[in-house]
């Protein structure tokens, strides 16, 4: 059990530091008067949406860190600024800068030479793609369902020069409670998943049934399998078989999306649900971690569907 406690805080620790910075650096732009400058900086992305201004802010700070923009928009709903159906689809759009961050911290330094040019491109390309499609269907589900919202980024509660040292301590006591409750569901959440994880709830996530139901080459369950418990393990044993000619590029392309399928759930069950619940609520958290998740999981299912068709 303690073995499991220091785990569950070994896990938990960077991201629950990554929220208090998100909560009480967001207080602190207000209390300076920033953060409608911040929203400017993103008006380009969000022209033909009908997200708020709000929004847009959070965006801007989602380039750095998507828990610190979580955080903001947590700001803003709790001041009645935004509505859930708005902080639902903008959480989802804070989620898409990670994936061009992703480009050069793990596509281009372990993917690329690991697949090769062809292989690691593509895997790459569908990243940038997945990050494409949601931002398009966010702008024309704010288009949709939402009316437009006329409320502004937050702007300091006075017209008075703030000194760095007050805004911090104005935004410390403001945000301090509110970062303890978070803390406390974040680590319940993850020691739940823990919990879980060990009693392999997650097995049923097996890609045995649906390796044999395409007819994916014995060779590439190994790879297939250890992607989903580890993309990079999975990664390491494709290149090899790859560049040895066991399989053909287009079969280690249908692998890769078969392994991201299955990933992708435990991935977000294990790290984006526990963050989402302890900051937005149970029910808001389950929604934004399960529509981004399926709109992923969309994307890598047709094209797997036209690289099975490739080779049919």
């Amino acid at each position: 059990m303690i073995e499991l406690f220091l785990s569950v805080l070994d896990f938990a620790l960077p991201v629950l530091v990554m929220i208090f910075v998100g909560l009480v650096g967001t207080s602190v732009l207000v209390e300076l008067g920033l953060m409608q400058k911040f929203s400017k900086l993103a008006s380009p992305v969000f022209a033909y949406t009908n997200l708020p201004e709000t929004c847009a802010s959070s965006f801007v700070v989602a380039i750095g860190s998507a828990d610190a923009a979580n955080s903001m928009l947590l700001q803003a709903k709790k001041e009645n600024c935004i509505n859930d159906r708005e902080v639902l689809l903008c959480s989802m759009m804070n989620a898409t800068p990670a994936y061009f961050r992703e480009l050069f911290t793990y596509q281009i330094p372990i993917v690329l030479p690991a697949l090769g040019l062809v292989v690691g491109g593509f895997y790459s390309l569908v990243f940038v793609f997945t990050a494409v499609v949601k931002v398009l269907l966010i702008a024309v589900a704010s288009r949709i369902f939402l009316k437009g919202n006329s409320c502004k980024a937050p702007e300091t509660r006075s017209r008075e020069k703030v000194s760095l040292k007050t805004a911090f301590e104005r935004a410390f006591r403001k945000e301090f409670r509110l970062f303890l409750k978070i803390a406390g569901i974040y680590l319940i959440a993850t020691t739940v998943i823990f919990i879980l994880q060990e009693k392999g709830a997650f097995e049923i996530f097996s890609v045995l049934p649906l390796a044999e139901l395409f007819k994916i080459p014995p060779e590439t369950i190994v790879p297939l399998t250890s992607y989903v418990a580890s993309p990079i393990l999975g990664i390491s044993l494709l290149g090899p078989m790859i560049h040895s000619g066991e399989m053909t590029e287009v079969q280690a392309m249908i692998v890769l999306m078969l392994g991201s399928m299955f990933m992708l759930p435990i991935f977000a069950i294990r790290s984006q649900l526990p963050r989402k619940v302890a900051i937005f609520g149970t029910r808001l958290g389950v929604q934004i971690v399960a529509y981004s998740t399926s709109i992923s999981i969309l994307v890598r299912f047709a094209i797997l569907l036209i690289l099975l068709s490739m080779v049919s």
